[in-house]
């Protein structure tokens, strides 16, 4: 939707998807949306370098989260917040669920 504003649909894909989850690796957000890891790569390291995001060493996995520092960072989220309510409301369901262990055997759905 912003694709324009940002100069790529990549760049939207990012943003959105640490908005939602808070942090993530380019696999990751690459394999969500179902996308080249190129382009989603590249984005990462453009909004790195921009002071958008920063990046952390877990083991050999960078993991990207947004910049605290950035000093127009509540604007940024707040437009991304306006975007994800025009998105697709299955869309907004598979961000907001963040499951990241299995369930416990015999639990109860």
């Amino acid at each position: 939707m912003i694709e324009v504003l940002l100069g790529s649909t990549s760049c939207e894909q990012v943003l959105l998807y640490i908005l939602n989850r808070e942090e993530g690796y380019p696999r990751e957000i690459a394999r969500f949306f179902n996308v080249d890891y190129r382009p989603i790569r590249n984005q990462l390291d453009k909004l790195e370098a921009g002071g958008i995001l920063c990046s952390r060493s877990v083991g050999r996995t960078l993991l990207y989260s947004f910049n605290p520092r950035c000093p127009y960072l509540k604007e940024l989220k707040s437009l991304l917040q306006k975007v994800m309510t025009f998105c697709p409301d299955d869309m907004k369901e598979m961000l907001v669920m963040n499951r990241r262990r299995p369930r416990r055997q015999g639990k109860p759905l």
